[in-house]
């Protein structure tokens, strides 16, 4: 049987409309739209509507599946929230989403932010993603399965045996009929999960996608707190600047994720897809352009000349991988601490050497750095070099380790490994002695204050949400959205 859905919009206001899509060869469909938070929250639903099937086009995963609409959702006065929509079909079902943006008339004091610009780079529905080939992916198809529901206990990307080939999620996913490319992205696993928690612990969080930010930045003139969750890879110069605006008057935001607004991207017109070059950013048109400073390379490409390190303090370029591949393979997951006085770790016990994550290896899969020397009291010190912003304060490190090509899994072999990549685009070459300095880096946690704007806590590394079972992981974590969404 054919049964696939998607949305469209993918985030909405109050009141307004949303379009379903669906293409399946059964005579009629039922449908249902779940508010997920704490618990799951039926608010619509509709039985018997006819189904019809269309064909789906060979360049659907850069321009859209070009169906018509299988029917409205009426969309009313619902809480701002992730909405699950599950089309059925006896025992079959397809996933979709819908997000319903904040109320501007009772807005919550925390902004979650999903990171959907990354899951829809990864996505593999309907042809390329930007891992696979793909230098355009539209946002009108559904997404593979896998990103949005996936069988529980979730699988990983991290690694409890050194393994070049990082299979272990692979390995997995694909008995159950998974996308390979869903471990990192979707809904399913970090945001769900940190939701979950948060709205269970009584915290009120209003939801927003990536696009939002630069197609409605107006959702960030009211809450005190932004929040990015998980793997929150692709960000655009829009993007950029409605989140720096948002700091840089009094707001604050913590990144609860690692590889952080690592790589660029252009939305079209209309953001109904985006494009991204990555590591062939020198076959990106904009090149040599009045428009250089678009290149969707990554953030810290010195042709760009915006490293993400001024937004958000760290960068990819200076952590790298732990316990995924050969990255930092026998590292125990864990954080040690560096400054125990700061307030982040207020209720938590730590003392300065202290290590904390290492049940749930929080610190595996892809981290975050910064360039950092030794200071007089043996504390680690940004050097700024990466373009840190002054005032950065390095709280816990762990190691990390950025791939060299022979060391990558050889499903990338048509890429030049990570070091050399971010050598290149950090320094114009990759010598030896560049090579060294990027190649073992270090997960960081940091905290730095806009002057004259607000804080802004990063703790580094994709997997924090999963150790949320820990109490002083919990405890930062409280720490943190208490003192920032007052």
């Amino acid at each position: 049987m054919t049964l696939e859905a998607f949305c469209w919009p993918p985030s909405v206001g109050h009141g307004e409309p949303a379009q379903l899509f669906v293409s399946t060869d059964a005579p009629t469909f039922d449908v249902a739209v779940v508010r997920e938070g704490a618990g799951s929250e039926p608010v619509w639903s509709a039985e018997g509507i006819a189904g019809r099937s269309h064909d789906t086009p060979e360049d659907a995963s850069s321009n859209g599946c070009g169906w018509p609409p299988a029917l409205e959702i009426p969309v009313g006065r619902w809480r701002s929230g992730y909405h699950a929509v599950t089309v059925t079909v006896d025992d079959e079902r397809a996933d979709a989403f819908l997000v319903v943006r904040p109320d501007p008339s009772d807005p919550a004091p925390i902004l979650l932010v999903l990171s959907t610009t990354t899951w829809h780079a990864y996505n593999d529905w309907g042809g390329p993603s930007l891992y696979t080939g793909g230098t355009r992916v539209s946002f009108e198809r559904p997404l593979a399965k896998g990103f949005l529901v996936k069988p529980e206990p979730i699988g990983r990307m991290m690694q409890h045996v050194p393994d070049r080939e990082a299979m272990g999620f692979r390995n997995w996913a694909r008995p159950l009929g998974l996308s390979e490319w869903c471990g990192g992205a979707g809904w399913f696993t970090y945001e769900r999960t940190f939701t979950r928690w948060a709205e269970t612990n009584g915290y009120r969080v209003d939801v927003a996608i990536s696009q939002d930010l630069e197609e409605h930045p107006e959702i960030l003139e009211s809450p005190h707190l932004v929040l990015g969750v998980g793997h929150d890879e692709y960000w655009s110069w829009g993007m950029r600047d409605a989140f720096d605006a948002f700091v840089g008057r009094g707001g604050n935001a913590a990144i609860l994720s690692g590889n952080t607004s690592f790589w660029q991207v252009r939305f079209d017109p209309g953001h109904r897809g985006m494009t991204g070059y990555k590591y062939r950013a020198d076959e990106d048109p904009i090149l040599g352009t009045a428009d250089e400073r678009f290149l969707t390379g990554c953030w810290s490409d010195r042709r760009v000349g915006r490293p993400e390190t001024s937004t958000i303090g760290l960068t990819f370029t200076r952590g790298g991988y732990s316990r995924y591949g050969l990255g930092a393979a026998e590292s125990s997951g864990a954080y040690t601490v560096h400054r125990p006085e700061h307030w982040a770790f207020e209720g938590t016990g730590s003392d300065s050497g202290r290590e904390f994550g290492d049940a749930d290896a929080i610190v595996a899969y892809e981290c975050d750095g910064c360039a950092f020397e030794t200071g007089p009291d043996g504390l680690p010190v940004p050097t700024g070099v990466d373009g840190a912003p002054e005032g950065l304060e390095i709280l816990a490190t762990a190691p990390a380790h950025l791939w060299a090509q022979h060391e990558q899994p050889t499903r990338y072999a048509h890429e030049p490994g990570d070091l050399e990549q971010c050598s290149m685009a950090v320094f114009g070459d990759a010598g030896p002695e560049h090579l060294a300095e990027l190649g073992d880096g270090h997960a960081v946690m940091a905290a730095f204050e806009r002057p004259g704007g607000g804080t802004v806590v990063n703790v580094g590394v994709t997997d924090w949400v999963l150790g949320l079972g820990d109490p002083v992981v919990e405890r930062i974590t409280r720490n943190v959205l208490d003192r920032l969404s007052r």
